[in-house]
C-alpha cells in the first residue's frame, strides 16, 4: 500500500478492500493490511484481483471518492465516481486546453523539457558508470547540446517550433544510442529508430516498450478521469491515444529506454528471442515476450523517491503519479504541470 497526495494505492494482487464505519479496509485473506478514515482520501486505486465491497463503493461514491481498478498488470478495469465527482467538467477543461495552442503548449513544454532532461541522465549515467568503455568525449559532446536545449525548449512560444525541437534533440540523442549499448554489439546495433515495422532486433524491443509504456500512461489518464485520446502535443488522430503519447514522452528515456539498455547489456534478451517476418519486420518471438514481461513487472516493483513528492514509491507507479498530477494542474490545484525529471 502507497498513500500519495491523498491518493490509496492498493497493490497486493490477492487484497480485498471493504468498509468498516468510516473506514477502509484491506485485508489480505484473514490478514488485516491496513486502516484507513475515509474523510483523508480523494483517490482509491486499486491494483487487485478481488476487487472491492459494494458497500465501500456505495461509500466511496457518496463521499466524492475517485476509485479505480487495475489488474495487477496495469490495466484499467473500472471507475467508481460520485454524481457530482467532477470527471465531466475535468474532461471539459482538458479540451478546451488541447483547442487552445497558447494554453496546450504550457503543457507540452514541460512534458519535452521532462523527455530531453531525462535523455541526457540517460547519457550521463552511461559516463557515471562506464566511462572507460565508451567514448566519453563523444557522450559528453551530446550530453552538453541537451543541455543547451533546455531553455530554448522551455521558451517555445508554439507547437511547431517545440516539435522542431523535440525532433533535432531526439536525433542528437539517438546519435550515441549505441554508444551505450556495451554488449551483445553485434546483435544488437542501432544505427536509426525505425518503426511500422522495426527492422532490427534493437528497434524491436524499443518499440514494444514504447507500446507497453503507452499502455500504462493510458490506463493511468483513464483512471483519473482525463481522456487519453485528446492529447496538448500530439494532435487528435482517429484512434490514437494522444495524451498518452504526450505523457509518455517525459518517461521513455528512464522507463523505456533505460530497461531496454539493461536488457541487451545483461543479455537477458538475446537474438534467439526475436523472429524475422516475411515483409522483413523483426518482433520479439513468445519466449522473448516471456523474457521481456518476467522484467517489466519485476522493474516495477522496484523503488524510486520519486523527484517532486519526494516520497518512496515503486516504478510501476510513475505513470500514475505523473497522470495523477497533470489532472490536478488541469483542475488548477497545482500551477504548473510538473515532469518528472529523474536524477
Amino acid at each position: 500500500m502507497r498513500k500519495l497526495l491523498n491518493t490509496l494505492y492498493v497493490m497486493t494482487e490477492s487484497c480485498y478492500l471493504s468498509l468498516d464505519g468510516e473506514n477502509i479496509v484491506i485485508q489480505d485473506g484473514e490478514k488485516t493490511l491496513g486502516r484507513f478514515p475515509l474523510h483523508t482520501l480523494e483517490n482509491i486505486v486499486c491494483f487487485t484481483y478481488k476487487g472491492a465491497s459494494p458497500a465501500l463503493m456505495g461509500a466511496c461514491a457518496d463521499r466524492k471518492i475517485g476509485m479505480s481498478f487495475f489488474s495487477p498488470r496495469g490495466t484499467f478495469l473500472a471507475r467508481v465516481a460520485g454524481k457530482e465527482y467532477g470527471n465531466v467538467l475535468l474532461r471539459k477543461e482538458q479540451y478546451r486546453i488541447s483547442d487552445r495552442e497558447e494554453r496546450s503548449i504550457a503543457y507540452a513544454r514541460n512534458m519535452i523539457v521532462g523527455k530531453v532532461f531525462n535523455s541526457r541522465w540517460s547519457i550521463e549515467r552511461t559516463l557515471r558508470d562506464h566511462a572507460y568503455r565508451v567514448d566519453a568525449e563523444k557522450l559528453k559532446r551530446i550530453s552538453l547540446a541537451l543541455y543547451d536545449a533546455l531553455p530554448k525548449i522551455d521558451g517555445a512560444q508554439d507547437l511547431d517550433e517545440l516539435r522542431g525541437m523535440e525532433g533535432k534533440a531526439a536525433e542528437q540523442y539517438f546519435s550515441v544510442f549505441n554508444d551505450m549499448i556495451l554488449n551483445q554489439k553485434e546483435d544488437f546495433a542501432f544505427m536509426t529508430r525505425n518503426r511500422r515495422p522495426p527492422l532490427d532486433n534493437i528497434n524491436a524491443v524499443l518499440s514494444f516498450a514504447y507500446t507497453i509504456l503507452a499502455g500504462d500512461c493510458a490506463n493511468a489518464l483513464s483512471g483519473v478521469g482525463l481522456d487519453p485520446y485528446v492529447g496538448f502535443m500530439h494532435g487528435d488522430r482517429p484512434g490514437r491515444k494522444s495524451l498518452a503519447l504526450d505523457l509518455m514522452e517525459e518517461l521513455r528515456p528512464v522507463l523505456a529506454d533505460r530497461f531496454v539498455l539493461t536488457l541487451i547489456n545483461t543479455k537477458a534478451i538475446q537474438a534467439v528471442h526475436f523472429e524475422k517476418q516475411k515483409d522483413n519486420a523483426v518482433l520479439l518471438n513468445d519466449d522473448g515476450r516471456k523474457v521481456f514481461f518476467n522484467a517489466w513487472q519485476n522493474h516495477k516493483r522496484e523503488k524510486i523517491t520519486h523527484p517532486y513528492l519526494k516520497e518512496k514509491i515503486e516504478w510501476g507507479l510513475v505513470p500514475y503519479v505523473q497522470a495523477l498530477l497533470l489532472a490536478r494542474t488541469i483542475r488548477g490545484d497545482v500551477d504548473e504541470y510538473p515532469p518528472f525529471l529523474w536524477k
